[in-house]
């Protein structure tokens, strides 16, 4: 009889043990799939967040572009305005330099009509930027407002 209780104390023993093996051998492999998919879903939110800024980033990069090309434009703008302010008093002045030189000077009929056929030709000119000057004007303007 005591051969039968060594026995099966014995086999209650393995299957105990096997048992308990495997329930943690089971609780092992539950933890390592829950790690795993909290790794992977941390990946996943991280991989989404990344892709957000990145596009973020792109939105900002191609306004501060766009802003730069508008400043850009701002700048020619104003740079032609003054270079057609600065021919304007250019011409103004030669013709009043001719104008001078036809009242203080007598000079022949010829020569005299010369010189207000090139008058008449700088008025025209001085004119034609004047329209010019305005059109430029009206440009800024409109800069200006998209800015």
């Amino acid at each position: 009889m005591k051969y039968i209780l060594k026995l099966a104390f014995f086999i209650a023993i393995a299957l105990n043990t096997n048992t308990f093996f495997a329930q943690q051998n089971a609780t092992e492999q539950e933890q390592q799939y829950a790690i795993k998919k909290t790794t992977d879903d941390s990946k996943r939110t991280i991989n989404n967040r990344n892709k957000k800024l990145e596009d973020e980033q792109n939105k900002l990069k191609k306004e501060q572009k766009k802003l730069d090309k508008q400043q850009k434009e701002l700048q020619n703008s104003q740079k032609d305005l003054q270079n057609t302010n600065k021919k304007i008093e250019k011409l103004e002045a030669d013709n009043q330099k001719l104008r001078n030189k036809i009242n203080t000077t007598s000079v022949s009929d010829e020569a005299l009509q010369k010189q207000e056929v090139k008058i008449k030709q700088q008025e025209l000119e001085i004119q034609k930027l004047k329209l010019k000057k305005i059109q430029q004007q009206k440009k800024l303007e409109e800069l200006n407002a998209s800015v």
